[in-house]
């Protein structure tokens, strides 16, 4: 069992509250109980709310010092106990160990370069003499706060997507209440309880960052209330849609779903491209937003792609995801593994082939590659979340790129070529929010403009671009008397 090094209850206010009851949080791989975790009301929801517009002041306030100090000494501490961070990880996602790594990884990275971009937030001067009316007057603007920022992530990567939404409020310097995804609660009620910390120690209220578990109607509470400034979501495509018309017309910052493709050309080196798949289709077994899901590859080269995609499956290791040779482990829960099936058994159905994988091992699905699926069933169309690649042959890079726009979604995609000039293609033809060029398409710098198009979102991510979202800039005129 895991026992918190925070205090029972919930983050609210200059305290941690108690809740009416609280429910066990269970690792994936055995349904053994990690820690019983506090539930939230609606009620809670509205008082961390409240909480919350009661330092707005203050937090806007703070000198560019104290909160590039709370963010650094908030890295700081989870570096120090990185090991636990990955160990608690590991039990409440059931990620296997080197994805939980990883993770920990990102988001000391994260805190550390929001610090950095504290002092890289500010304004500049306007020529206001561009018409005669202007003559003699002086004009320049400055960003400011949005104001209450409510951050939700998601289930997947809870202690890195929340350090995406409480890093860049904290450095505009604005007040944030995360509600964390309710069967990952734990990392980031840790999370926060060391950037309270943090806050105390600069002379910030510990209230600059709030928490508040619970189910949707204590999501809806948070981001219908019309006194925050923004809502920062990293989920499914449905629960962003259906937030942006609950909160309008607070702005809405959406990290959303996708189908990343990765392109394999003719010209490109091919075990390479094997590696890439392997790796980005079943990281974090295979629940990522930006994991490889279609493999759209030329003709001329594909069989050669598949036979050799096929005999290297067997390196992708699955079982319990505490063994640091572990890939790919048991999914979030029972319903996601018998939806990845289901989707699996239907594109069969529809004439799709399994060319390696399939089926379960012990709770766990094997890493599967399927061959001509066909557009229409979910396996394709859809984002699966699970250890599942889909190859389809095409005749020409064109065509291929066509198949990729030809999606609903938008986040990531790569090609793997030799050619500079279908690398550029790339780039200027695929309807995503990065072209990854010889790498998975799940490669991500914390540091990179992160979001898409279409239905994966709007907005963007990343240190300097999401505290960007964040802040209103403010003109100032003065005609000196």
């Amino acid at each position: 069992m895991f026992q918190p090094p925070y205090p029972p209850g919930l983050p609210i206010g200059p305290d941690w509250v108690a809740t009416p009851s609280t429910t066990p949080v269970r690792f994936p791989y055995d349904a053994s109980e990690v820690a019983q975790a506090p539930v939230g009301t609606v009620e809670l929801a509205r008082r961390a709310i409240d909480e919350a517009v009661a330092v707005k002041k203050a937090a806007a306030t703070l000198s560019s010092r104290a909160r590039r100090q709370i963010l650094t000494t908030a890295a700081d501490a989870i570096t120090a106990r990185r090991e636990e961070f990955e160990e608690l990880l590991v039990a409440e996602t059931g990620k296997p160990l080197v994805d939980c790594r990883v993770e920990v990884a990102r988001t000391i990275v994260t805190l550390q370069a929001s610090a950095e971009e504290v002092a890289r937030l500010h304004g500049e001067t306007v020529p206001l003499d561009l018409l005669p009316s202007g003559d003699g007057m002086i004009g320049y603007w400055t960003r400011r706060p949005i104001g209450v920022v409510v951050g939700i992530a998601g289930f997947n990567y809870p202690l890195l997507l929340a350090s995406h939404k409480i890093a860049p409020a904290v450095a505009a310097g604005c007040p944030v209440v995360c509600k964390p995804a309710p069967a990952t609660p734990l990392a980031t009620l840790w999370l926060v309880d060391v950037f309270r910390k943090a806050a105390v120690d600069a002379g910030a209220p510990a209230a600059l960052v709030q928490l508040v578990t619970g189910d949707v109607e204590v999501g809806s509470a948070l981001v219908t209330d019309r006194r925050i400034g923004a809502v920062s979501f990293t989920g499914s495509s449905a629960v962003g849609h259906q937030i942006a018309r609950d909160a309008a017309p607070t702005k809405t910052l959406l990290e959303l779903g996708s189908n990343a493709a990765m392109v394999v050309a003719a010209d490109a080196d091919l075990d390479a491209a094997v590696d890439a798949a392997l790796r980005g289709g079943f990281y974090a077994s295979g629940q990522a937003c930006i994991s490889v899901q279609r493999l759209v590859v030329q003709e001329s080269v594909a069989a050669e792609f598949a036979a050799k995609l096929a005999d290297r499956l067997g390196e992708v290791v699955t079982g319990d995801p505490r063994d640091e040779k572990t890939r790919v482990s048991a999914l979030i829960d029972a319903r996601s593994t018998r939806r990845v099936l289901d989707w699996v058994d239907a594109a069969v159905s529809a004439g799709a082939r399994v060319v390696s994988g399939g089926g379960v091992d012990g709770g766990v699905i094997r890493p599967t590659v399927l061959a001509d699926v066909p557009s229409g069933v979910s396996c394709w169309d859809d984002e699966i979340f699970g250890p599942v690649v889909c190859l389809r042959q095409v005749s020409t890079v064109e065509e291929a790129f066509e198949v990729v726009n030809d999606s609903r979604y938008g986040l990531n995609a790569s090609v793997f070529t030799r050619s500079l000039a279908t690398a550029h293609q790339a780039i200027e033809e695929l309807e995503v929010g990065a072209v990854v060029v010889n790498e998975v398409p799940g490669f991500r710098s914390d540091t990179m403009p992160y979001g898409g198009v279409k239905d994966s979102g709007s907005g963007r991510e990343g240190p300097r671009f999401a505290i960007e979202e964040l802040t209103v800039t403010r003109m100032a005129v003065i005609r000196p008397s």
